[in-house]
Parts: C-alpha cells; structure tokens; sequence
C-alpha cells in the first residue's frame, strides 16, 4: 500500500516547489511530475502514474484540477482509480474517497457533468435543426477509428489486463462509440466484470 503522488503545473515557467511541499507533508513515497496543460489526459507522467497504481495505494494531488481541467475527464480517472481499488486524495478541496463525505463531492461533480452534457446535447439539437431548416445539415461525421489498434486494444480488455474504462482511455472513445464497436465486430465481452456508471455515459 504505497503513497503516490501526482504533480503537474501548465507551462515550463510555473514551479512545483507548493505541490512538492505538500506531497511532502503526506509523507509521499513516490511522485509523478509534469510541466503540461491538463485538457485531456494524454500525458505521459500520468498515464505512467496510472499503470503503476494498485490496489490499496493511495493517490495525493494538490487539487483534483491537477488531474484534468475536464469534469468529464476526471470522473473517468476516477472510476479508473475505484476498479483498481485506489484511494484519491485531494489537499485543496478536502477530499478523500475513503470517506463518506469525500464520496458525495465527488457526486456532486458527477452531477454537474451531466448537467453540462445535456446543455451541450441541447445546443447541438438547437444548432441542427436550425441547419436542417437551412438546408444546409448533412449529418454526423462518423469516428474515423484504426481498427487494427481497436482489436489490439479490445484483446488486452478481454484478456482481463485492462478494465474497459482504461480501453476507452486508451483509444479516447465514448462509452457508446466503443461498445457499437465492439459489438459490430462481434466481440464478446469478458464474463464477470464490473461496468461502471460512467461507462455508459456517451
């Protein structure tokens, strides 16, 4: 049961002497440090941080904007946190996942998420039947996806190495978009795991 740490500033100019302090504090055996925005998780550090994670370990990071800027993002890293049976700690806004209250804020987020994807579904019906009424609508672009590395990435998911969060992960795909696919290419689901909630979030 390891203490891991996360840290991570925007730009090469910001300094990371607070964050360390405070992982510090936590009495952090082992720290991932970056110098990157936090608008996708496609970070190296933190994806290093995340394979190396394991059940019983708890995570420490200054402030859950550390993770990601995406409310969306976050909850996903989250419910990867959960299936492998870590703890998040956040210093700035208190949380801690291994209690009640630290739970329900993280409810909340998960409220507001879908409060933000339904303003964001609501304006694209809005935009599209104005665009039908111009004549000018031609569709849903479809998802141009590399099969060859969906199947490498579906075979590890149904293998038992990765969790189907951490499939999606790797592949940036919504929940529905991966499923379609793999039910499209016929393959089966691995028997007895858990599907989180966010899973089925598009």
């Amino acid at each position: 049961m390891a203490k891991i740490g996360y840290i991570r500033v925007s730009t090469e100019e910001q300094e990371t002497a607070r964050q360390e302090a405070i992982m510090k504090n936590y009495g952090v055996e082992k720290i991932y440090s970056e110098k990157l925005s936090g608008k996708n998780t496609d970070r190296p550090e933190f994806q290093k941080m995340i394979d190396f994670l394991r059940e019983g370990d708890t995570l420490y990071v200054e402030s859950i904007s550390r993770l990601s800027r995406s409310i969306r993002d976050l909850l996903k890293t989250v419910d990867i946190l959960a299936e492998k049976g870590v703890i998040l700690i956040s210093d700035k806004e208190k949380i801690d996942t291994n209690t009640p209250n630290g739970r329900f804020m993280l409810s909340i987020f998960g409220a507001l998420s879908e409060l933000e994807r339904e303003q964001t579904l609501q304006r694209q019906r809005e935009g599209i039947e104005q665009a039908k009424k111009r004549g000018v609508y031609k569709g849903r672009v479809p998802i141009k996806i590399d099969e060859k590395r969906f199947k490498e990435v579906c075979k590890r998911w149904t293998d038992g190495e990765i969790t189907a969060v951490e499939a999606m992960r790797k592949l940036n795909l919504s929940s529905n978009t991966f499923y379609r696919r793999v039910k499209a290419l016929g393959i089966q689901k691995p028997p007895g795991r858990k599907t989180s909630a966010h899973d089925k979030t598009p």
